[in-house]
């Protein structure tokens, strides 16, 4: 119920009652709907700056989690690159020096993304720079990973050649020979057992009975089998790869056919005494590169040190050499 007002009149000095047409009515009606509004808009500001709603104040909370989330996140990248730096640094140091590889450069490693801007659609968050710099950790570790995994693929490759490698070096002596009674001369200058002159001997001469077993010194490729009265006599040439190549010469019979597939210690022929030979003997050659070297630095995988000093000692002794 409306309140009546009066105003008084001095000219009467009675009350009046006030009486307002509609033009005031509507103006004071706006007025009133004006500043309801403005107070209205006024409380609201207020609160949503000031107060959360339960959905705000929700969403401020996922945030926060997310954030704590990144940045943990971004520790445990940090982490995860000193590992991954640990093992690459193997990898150049430890790996491919033991297979004489050369490192893979820095600038390949640490090589970053060119072109076009990766991260535009990141931009323009609150907390975008965080997210921008994670999102570059995580490509980076990604490539580098990548770039690790291909390495391995080379070293492990390597290994394997590494493994055939050490397996085709000739590396035993091609008769048993533990109590090394049965050299007969070394490679060096040597007397020549039929010229009865100062001769280089290329290879070493093992003194064995007729009959013999002569045994492959590594893994490799049968190349050459020679039946012969002169010069080495019947006589077997092993490839083995990796520049070297092992004859074995005066031998009685072949036990080997020319293309066969040989492993190191498999019985190749028989000593004897074919070709130019004053007896039952098997001359002994290794040749890397094409160039005829000392046979007596391949036995270290069949002698003891104190068995390498001995022989040294009896190949390096002037004597006549079988051939």
């Amino acid at each position: 119920m409306s309140r009546t007002k009066y105003r008084f009149n001095t000219k009467t000095l009675s009350y009046e009652k006030i009486e307002l047409d509609w033009k005031q009515r509507i103006f004071r009606a706006s007025t009133f709907l004006i500043a309801s509004i403005f107070m209205g808009g006024v409380i609201y500001l207020t609160a949503s700056t000031f107060i959360d709603s339960p959905k705000e104040k929700l969403l401020k909370q996922e945030n926060s989690q997310l954030k704590a989330q990144y940045e943990l996140l971004d520790k445990r990248m940090e982490q995860i690159a000193v590992v991954l730096d640990d093992i690459q640094r193997r990898d150049d140091d430890i790996y491919r020096v033991i297979f004489e590889a050369e490192p893979i450069p820095k600038e390949i490693r640490e090589a970053g993304f060119g072109g076009v801007n990766r991260y535009k659609k990141l931009e323009g968050y609150r907390n975008s720079d965080l997210i921008i710099e994670s999102a570059k950790k995580i490509d980076q570790i990604t490539k580098q990973l990548y770039i690790q995994s291909k390495s391995y693929d080379e070293v492990y490759q390597l290994a394997i050649n590494k493994e055939k490698m050490l397996a085709s070096i000739p590396a035993i002596q091609p008769v048993s020979n533990k109590e090394l009674k049965r050299m007969a001369s070394g490679y060096g200058m040597r007397m020549h057992p039929i010229y009865k002159r100062r001769k280089m001997h290329t290879g070493m001469d093992f003194s064995a009975e007729r009959g013999t077993e002569i045994y492959a010194t590594g893994d490799g490729k049968v190349v050459e089998v020679t039946r012969s009265n002169r010069g080495y006599g019947n006589h077997v040439v092993i490839d083995h790869g990796y520049g070297f190549q092992t004859l074995y010469a005066h031998m009685s019979k072949f036990n080997v056919r020319r293309g066969q597939e040989i492993k190191r210690g498999q019985i190749i022929g028989y000593v004897g005494s074919t070709g130019t030979s004053v007896a039952p003997h098997l001359h002994y050659e290794v040749h890397k590169n094409g160039e005829k070297v000392n046979p007596i630095n391949y036995y270290f995988n069949d002698l003891t040190p104190e068995e390498y000093e001995k022989m040294i000692e009896f190949a390096s002794q002037p004597t006549q050499s079988f051939d």
